[in-house]
């Protein structure tokens, strides 16, 4: 009987290895599907779209202060993850759980800690220590490399802002009133980046005890 294995309708080894343009095809295929098996049940896993108990919608004043957190880069020194061991519960608190961050577009979470990580530091200092630390770090802490942030005390912040935003993330699920959204740009008038970012500082990880 003749053999006509090397004659077999299909992929061979040979023909995948030796055709970049399939290989990647390929490639790209099994990272995609593997990706879905991996994120798609998230989306109904009530412990990744619950919010945790006592969560609350961020005010305007606190969304503001997220933007300018963003905006001037602290995630890249600061991680908003604290990981279930014993070391870092010990020094950060409780480990952060997906049910605080259903409000967050995008969420904060990463590993990055040139400074500490900022999960549980609402309520640990006063405002009073968060402003001076933001306008010089160094009067607090000498041996921080943290920039100082002067400018955000004189930026004032735009009322006209506030609505649209708000309005933006109760079309992504966070179940802000029209109340609130009318009221957003009254919240904030008057007030500095700096005030705006304090706030901010002072409700993460408060929602968790």
């Amino acid at each position: 009987m003749a053999d006509t294995s090397n004659n077999a309708p299909g992929f061979s080894h040979e023909k995948i290895e030796t055709n970049n343009f399939l290989m990647i095809v390929l490639i790209l295929l099994v990272i995609a599907v593997g990706g879905l098996v991996e994120i798609v049940p998230l989306f109904f896993q009530r412990s990744t779209t619950q919010a945790a108990p006592g969560l609350a919608p961020y005010t305007a004043l606190q969304l503001a202060g997220r933007d300018v957190y963003i905006r001037e880069g602290c995630y890249n020194c600061h991680s908003q993850m604290i990981r279930p061991f014993r070391a870092e519960t010990l020094r950060y608190g409780h480990y952060s759980t997906a049910g605080e961050f259903v409000y967050d577009h995008p969420f904060q979470w990463g590993s990055k800690r040139t400074g500490p990580d900022l999960q549980r530091v609402g309520g640990k200092y006063s405002d009073e220590w968060h402003r001076v630390h933001l306008l010089n770090p160094r009067d607090l802490v000498p041996e921080s490399n943290m920039p100082a942030y002067p400018w955000l005390a004189r930026a004032a912040l735009d009322p006209a802002d506030m609505a649209p935003k708000l309005t933006a993330l109760r079309r992504v699920g966070v179940p802000y009133t029209n109340a609130e959204i009318a009221a957003a740009g009254e919240a904030v008038k008057g007030r500095t980046e700096i005030d705006a970012l304090i706030a901010y500082l002072q409700v993460l990880g408060t929602s968790v005890k």
